[in-house]
């Protein structure tokens, strides 16, 4: 597992709580938070305004609460990121530079352990030395030079440390100066239980400290090298507002939750529940010199229709309309009211794809395979030609060109081919019914009425009955979208005589635990899903054995489709166990590409659309498929501004 957390369109928070002293109230009127600020100095000419209009409203603002993307767009403007991701490269933002090996801020060292230390098995998980556990020493990055621990000899293996400089001229919004401190006193937050999102790498983390006042060190707990360390960096959070509470106690207080301080260009105002939230320009803010940001206030609306949102935004009550209104049914629309000067459109292949997640090992195979007498559904996709041949019969083009205007593209694998590590020879699979068709014949699917409308039918399928149909059933949520991709689907899919029967579930449905959840269940043919990263290192563990959902792990995983490779789980852990310019990172991420693209445990359809709207004359705006959607919102600009 990595910490650059998957997410299948579903999060679950929960909260605890315990005795202690009640905080000083925020005045508050009709359902609004009214956030005393600090003195905003008089501006000489007229205060200028911008409106963004958000899909929902904010569920928290509490950085360590589990805040939603609406969230994530406010947070965006209270704080600076650490460092922004921009082109599938990082960029520092408040600390000096990115930490690395060529520039001294990240050393691997070798430790002496001993039984009883927590360390990082071969596996990657985090476990206490004893006799018997699988072990990789110092300088071994792959299972070939992996060891079992005897219970006694002398063992040295790896431990990592980075050193994050953050810049000295960073104040907080009350004019506090920022200090590595704060951020060592985030970790402290993230530590603890009610924090959200944190606990994989607080758990590998041994040591982390404020070593000065711009310098905070992190140390890995033995064996865990992270190919992406330099993210390493736990974001400030004021310590000397904060501290005077328990921590379990922030996530429910308003000077937290609904009033953070942090450090970017505004500062909270008013939050008018389900309405609005109002900030003011933050006088404090490190790039106020350079006339950063370009407006007094910022206002972020709710307006979950999408339809409303265009309204708003060709009314004047929108400037910007963010990612989270979708806007993918109103592509058409947008690109025609673009062309008439009433809007502009923002487009942008995002980090999240869009699955067809084929049932290969359904959760009743678990206790064995046995369709005639335990009714189990037959072995379908154990071949790999089926899978093959049912991609080929998948025209993802058409739907790329019609449903989605040809604003994105087709994943070869799970890493975006932007991404510099991307392996450009893997198998690719465009719409070829005749190579489809050729290859279900190889697999024993057999056409045997010479009807292309019936489904093909098993011949000599490896552990499939003769006679079988091949005929699935296809699960997904109802949006319009999904609507019409099914459509597409079908369509291409009856040339290969491949059946299909839709059933479409609301979200609660479809995404709930298993054993009765249809997708943690494994409980499907076929099943279509969004799933992505929240960072940019490419998630090969997605397609783990240890991802599976079952019993034994809560039916938690991401492996839905019960794919098992043990080849493929190997050459993930290579890579997550390696430094990126290692020779051993390479080469495992390119195999781990071969063998996905070969085998197929789920097919992507395409890249989900990052999709923004704003008024003809904004500017400053950039939608980068890598980075936060409001990254840069202090230069947002429109109208004189923009002829600059």
């Amino acid at each position: 597992m990595k910490k650059t957390f998957p997410f299948i369109i579903l999060i679950f928070i929960t909260l605890a709580a315990c005795s202690w002293t009640e905080p000083p109230t925020l005045p508050a009127t009709d359902n609004a938070t009214l956030i005393p600020s600090t003195d905003i100095v008089p501006t000489t000419t007229a205060p200028r305004s911008l409106t963004i209009c958000l899909g929902q409203e904010p569920n928290t603002l509490y950085p360590f609460g589990g805040p939603n993307a609406a969230a994530r767009s406010v947070l965006s403007a209270i704080y600076d990121a650490p460092m922004d991701a921009i082109g599938y490269e990082y960029q520092p933002v408040m600390l000096e530079k990115i930490p690395s090996v060529e520039n001294g801020q990240a050393q691997i060292t070798k430790i002496s352990v001993a039984p009883g230390d927590e360390i990082i098995n071969a596996d990657g998980d985090l476990v206490i030395l004893t006799t018997g556990v699988k072990v990789r020493p110092a300088t071994c990055r792959a299972d070939n030079c992996a060891i079992t621990y005897d219970g006694s000899s002398p063992l040295e293996m790896d431990q990592m440390n980075v050193t994050f400089s953050v810049r000295s001229d960073i104040t907080w919004s009350d004019g506090t100066p920022l200090t590595a401190d704060d951020s060592a006193y985030a970790f402290q937050i993230a530590s603890d239980p009610t924090a959200v999102g944190y606990s994989y790498l607080v758990e590998r983390t041994a040591i982390y400290e404020a070593l000065d006042a711009t310098s905070v060190q992190w140390w890995g707990k033995p064996g865990f090298i992270d190919s992406d360390f330099f993210v390493n960096f736990f974001p400030p959070a004021p310590k000397h507002v904060w501290s005077q509470y328990e921590v379990d106690k922030l996530l429910t207080l308003d000077i937290a939750s609904r009033a953070p301080m942090g450090w970017g260009a505004y500062v909270m105002q008013e939050w008018q529940a389900a309405d609005h939230i109002t900030l003011a320009k933050n006088p404090y803010y490190f790039h106020a010199k350079d006339n950063l940001p370009k407006f007094d206030t910022l206002t972020f609306r709710f307006i979950a229709d999408p339809n409303t949102a265009i309204s708003e935004l060709t009314t004047g009550r929108c400037d910007l309309i963010d990612p989270t209104i979708r806007l993918d049914g109103q592509i058409g629309l947008l690109n025609e009211m673009q062309r008439g000067g009433q809007l502009k459109t923002f487009a942008a292949s995002g980090l999240t794809i869009e699955w067809l997640a084929l049932g290969i090992n359904p959760a009743a195979y678990d206790d064995g395979i046995d369709p005639i007498f335990a009714h189990d559904r037959e072995n379908i996709f154990d071949d790999a030609r089926t899978r093959q041949g049912i991609a080929y019969c998948l025209d993802r083009q058409k739907i790329v060109d019609t449903v989605l205007f040809g604003l994105t593209a087709i994943p070869a694998s799970f890493v975006p081919d932007e991404h510099p590590n991307f392996n450009n020879i893997v198998a690719t699979y465009p719409f070829d019914p005749a190579t489809g068709n050729k290859l279900l014949d190889e697999a024993g699917w057999r056409d045997i009425d010479n009807n292309p409308a019936t489904p093909r039918s098993a011949v000599s399928v490896q552990d499939v009955r003769a006679g079988t149909p091949l005929s699935l059933h296809y699960f997904t949520t109802a949006s319009t979208q999904r609507r019409q991709v099914t459509e597409i689907l079908t369509q291409s899919l009856a040339q290969c005589g491949v059946v299909l029967t839709l059933h479409y579930l609301d979200q609660i449905d479809m995404y709930s635990s298993g054993p009765e959840g249809v997708l943690f269940g494994r409980r499907f043919d076929m099943a279509e899903y969004a799933m992505g990263v929240n960072g940019l290192e490419p998630a090969c563990e997605w397609f783990n054995t240890k991802e599976i959902p079952n019993a034994d792990n809560l039916w938690v995983g991401t492996n839905i489709s019960g794919y098992q490779n043990s080849e493929y789980d190997t050459a993930c852990q290579t890579m997550r166990s390696s430094m990126r310019d290692e020779s051993s990172y390479i080469d495992a991420m390119n195999l781990t590409q071969s063998i996905f693209a070969t085998d197929l445990p789920s097919i992507p359809l395409y890249f989900r659309l990052k999709l923004a709207a704003a008024r003809p004359d904004f500017c400053g705006f950039d939608l980068d498929p890598t980075a936060a959607t409001l990254w840069n919102i202090e230069s947002f600009d429109y109208g004189d501004g923009c002829k600059n």
